[in-house]
């Protein structure tokens, strides 16, 4: 979102009251003025002023402040909260390697639609421009991965610059939006006029718009006409709260339903429509089902690569309905033939109405048919009781030790098999899907057991990925968060190795974390948080359960079988019938088509 002009006032956005504060100040009144009650951040010489100002605030009583141990961190610990609450969640840091430190969050938050505000100080007004000490033109750098930004070069735009980040940020498609304040804006004393939440708008600013009737009655007849329907569905039916009319719409029409890795949580898997998540490592029936129904219904999902796979592959046969909030999204990889553009919720709302006129005639008995003989012929794998333990038999322990539990993950192997094994509802499913963003695990996880105190929240982590962000460990302890951790321990960066191995003839090329590998047990516990350590199949029920029902954090390291691939698998440039790892035995080896 591009917006270069003036913001337009929406009535009397001002209080009468006028007082002289700081900008530092300004800004944490705005912040309180928006619901915000917990900021994730790290200090720095400029952004101090503010940080004067987050000391009062918390002496008021009404701000938390967390104090994490890399920038980085703070970004993913802000999203966790966000992704966990649908609030918008705040992050500080200071200029120069502080606000770099914050790029890779605001672009994981950017990829998968989270809304963030992100606070950085800048260096002082006469210094801009100048090469100053920890100066960079974050403004400039966050450009390609924000919806909008802001250097506030005048106090009192404050107040007003804070309700527009609010307000972008959380509309519409949400995403990450920037405010870079200079440190002598921090501190100028000014005469302050409060701004209420929703009184500025962005000048071109424009709401999501109503869905067009006369698009969803075609979709309508569309959907009563298929044979094959499969409704697909992304993370816009998580951030629309749209998960409950989409369930009343899939059973009252009998249509199958997959879903995306940001998806995971929007229908429940167990239900018998549910066919699991679709793409590079999604179950066979769910990649079969795309691939031969009639008629796709995307919903809230933009047909990223991961999903479709070769692209001209992918549904060849079906037509599409496209339910989308972001225009952009449109018939970019995949043309739409019915595009309904507006809020998912309001939309699937709209048209189960308009569903409920009608006498519904189920179609789709022999299309369920076919797809419950998929899934009798290619389920996911059950590992073997023998040997080293399976990754998979992590998973699947963890899913009937702790049902109902807020899972966060790294990226890699171990996050497509959290995927494939492990249920949850909505908003509990957290992982960095759209950029794949190593490290993401602990500080996301610590950010949502800060949003979700009596909640349990579980990390699944690999051993290279937490390497990335362990310092966070320090954060847990500080403020006592009861989080679990459970590292998926292969000794390996797991999904380049299994690239190394299937794609370049298993030339291991700097993939091998053994050498260097810490010990996490006594890791964990020069942190002050609790170790466990568990490599033989005998103790992973009991310590997994003694762990992950312990009062305080948990780090669980489970040895698993270093060679284990994460199957199936869509090979790159293949389309999503083309899996490998599929079972191999004669009963098994069935055209799709037949069944």
């Amino acid at each position: 979102m591009t917006l270069t002009s003036s913001p337009k006032s929406v009535g009397d956005s001002r209080h009468q009251e006028c007082r002289q504060v700081s900008g530092a100040d300004a800004l944490m009144d705005a912040l309180r003025r928006h619901g915000v009650d917990t900021i994730f951040g790290y200090p720095g010489g400029a952004i101090l002023p503010i940080y004067d100002a987050v000391h009062k605030a918390e002496k008021e009583g009404w701000l938390k402040h967390i104090l994490v141990r890399h920038e980085q961190g703070g970004t993913h610990a802000a999203d966790g909260f966000a992704r966990a609450t649908g609030k918008v969640g705040v992050c500080f840091g200071t200029s120069g390697p502080g606000a770099t430190n914050l790029v890779t969050g605001i672009a994981t938050a950017q990829m998968d639609s989270v809304p963030l505000v992100v606070v950085t100080g800048q260096v002082p007004r006469p210094a801009i421009g100048t090469d100053a000490f920890q100066e960079t033109d974050i403004f400039g750098i966050t450009l390609p991965i924000v919806k909008h930004s802001w250097v506030v070069r005048d106090p009192a735009d404050l107040g007003s610059v804070v309700a527009q980040a609010f307000l972008i940020a959380a509309s519409g498609r949400p995403g990450p939006v920037l405010i870079d304040i200079p440190k002598d804006v921090g501190q100028e004393i000014f005469d302050y006029y409060p701004i209420e939440p929703g009184s500025v708008l962005p000048q071109g600013f424009r709401l999501p718009q109503e869905p067009d009737s006369a698009s969803l009655s075609a979709s309508l007849d569309l959907i009563e006409q298929a044979q094959c329907p499969l409704l697909y569905v992304g993370g816009g039916v998580i951030s629309s709260g749209a998960h409950k009319v989409l369930a009343a719409f899939a059973q009252r029409h009998q249509i199958p339903v997959t879903t995306t890795l940001m998806g995971k949580g929007a229908f429940d898997e167990q239900d018998p429509l549910s066919v699991g998540m679709l793409g590079m490592h999604g179950t066979a029936y769910a990649n079969f089902a795309v691939t031969e129904c009639d008629l796709l219904i995307a919903i809230g999902a933009r047909f990223d690569d991961r999903v479709t796979g070769k692209l001209d592959t992918f549904a060849p046969r079906a037509k599409v309905i496209h339910f989308e909030i972001d225009p952009a999204e449109v018939s970019k990889n995949r043309p739409a033939d019915i595009a309904i553009i507006g809020d998912v919720s309001k939309s699937l709302n709209t048209l189960l109405e308009l569903s409920k006129q009608k006498k519904v005639s189920i179609q789709t008995s022999t299309w369920l048919r076919r797809i419950e003989e998929w899934k009798k012929h290619f389920p996911l794998a059950l590992p073997p009781k023998e040997g080293e333990i399976y990754p998979q038999e992590v998973l699947l322990a963890i899913r009937d030790l702790a049902p109902g539990s807020f899972i966060t993950t790294d990226v890699g192997q171990h996050q497509m098999w959290a995927a494939q094994y492990l249920r949850n509802g909505p908003r509990q499913w957290i992982s960095s899907a759209g950029l794949g963003t190593m490290g993401f695990g602990v500080p996301a996880a610590l950010g949502v057991q800060i949003a979700m105190p009596r909640e349990k929240v579980i990390c699944i982590a690999g051993d290279a990925s937490i390497l990335m962000n362990i310092q966070e460990l320090s954060t847990i302890a500080q403020y006592k968060l009861p989080t679990k951790i459970v590292i998926i321990n292969n000794q390996w960066q797991g999904m380049v190795r299994q690239w190394q191995e299937s794609f370049y003839e298993e030339r291991y090329s700097a993939s091998d974390m053994l050498p260097g590998m810490p010990d996490f047990n006594a890791l964990a516990h020069s942190f002050g948080v609790g170790g466990v350590l568990i490599k033989e199949r005998s103790e992973l029920i009991s310590g997994l359960k003694n762990a992950l029902n312990a009062n305080g954090p948990m780090l669980i390291d489970v040895h698993v079988r270093r060679g284990e691939n994460c199957y199936p698998m869509v090979p790159p440039g293949k389309s999503n019938a083309q899996m490998v790892g599929l079972p191999s035995n004669p009963e098994s080896a069935i055209n799709i088509k037949q069944i």
